[in-house]
């Protein structure tokens, strides 16, 4: 997918929302534990309910890698139901050495048909490369997360000046364009968004931790919005664990037009 791709499907829903499948066999609701794929029941379900709300979705790997070849299948039939016109964010994480990249790429890119990996930055420009040599993918760098160890490193004062993950900003810049390259920074960093737009004004920004993990919408919308809008706010637990009971999907749903209803406001507000 395009960058205006993407855009024009903010601007159709009115929407940033991504919504994180991050989905957890021992906190799906108990009644789908008898269907034949219990994992890919409960997405199919929350999908159906939050597609009109979201322009995005982010299957967390691990979730279905834990299950083994099961897991893998219920992630294939999850990417697979999507819609073709909403963005697919595989949070996997990945990073290594070139020929290895260009391995975990195409499992994703070509086997998988995402529209983005995650990749984390720390072995250099070798390592992210081999993501970017596929036509109309994206990588999303680690940038600035939220977790507590991510200070150990990440906010390091350099020599030269600035922070670690200020430097890992400038510098990945230089590996790809903004129709190619995002970045990850924490909800619960917000304070941090506007000397992250001085550095990188035009790229999207994947922000989770909204909901569930205490960031402010409002403040990363405000500190984080550029012309094209250029963010894709996450929310997980928030949306699929809303509910534990058979009504679920129908308070997922709830939640995710609550969201989007809040992002219009902010998209006409900022934008």
């Amino acid at each position: 997918m395009t960058r205006e791709a993407l855009f024009d499907q903010i601007r159709q829903k009115e929407s940033y929302l991504c919504v994180g499948l991050d989905t957890d066999i021992q906190k799906i609701p108990a009644h789908l534990h008898s269907a034949e794929d219990p994992l890919f029941e409960f997405n199919k379900q929350i999908i159906d309910a939050t597609h009109e709300f979201a322009v995005a979705y982010k299957p967390n790997i691990a979730f279905y890698e834990a299950h083994g070849v099961k897991g893998w299948q219920s992630l294939e039939k999850t990417i697979d139901y999507i819609p073709d016109d909403i963005f697919v964010i595989a949070d996997a994480k990945r990073g290594d050495i070139g020929n290895t990249s260009k391995m975990y790429a195409r499992a994703f890119f070509e086997n998988m048909a995402c529209d983005a990996v995650t990749v984390a930055p720390y072995m250099g420009a070798d390592s992210v490369k081999p993501f970017l040599e596929f036509e109309e993918k994206w990588v999303i760098l680690l940038a600035l997360t939220s977790n507590a160890g991510g200070k150990d490193f990440q906010n390091l004062e350099l020599t030269q000046g600035g922070e670690l993950f200020e430097e890992v900003l400038r510098k990945s810049a230089e590996w790809g364009s903004k129709e190619e390259l995002m970045y990850v920074v924490g909800a619960t960093r917000a304070e941090a968004l506007t000397g992250i737009r001085k550095i990188i004004p035009n790229h999207f920004l994947l922000v989770p931790g909204v909901g569930a993990q205490g960031g402010s919408l409002e403040e990363v919308s405000r500190h984080g919005m550029n012309d094209h809008c250029g963010l894709l706010v996450n929310s997980s637990r928030g949306i699929i664990y809303a509910s534990d009971g058979e009504d679920f999907a129908t308070v997922a749903g709830t939640k995710a037009l609550t969201l989007q209803e809040e992002m219009k406001n902010y998209l006409n507000k900022f934008l």
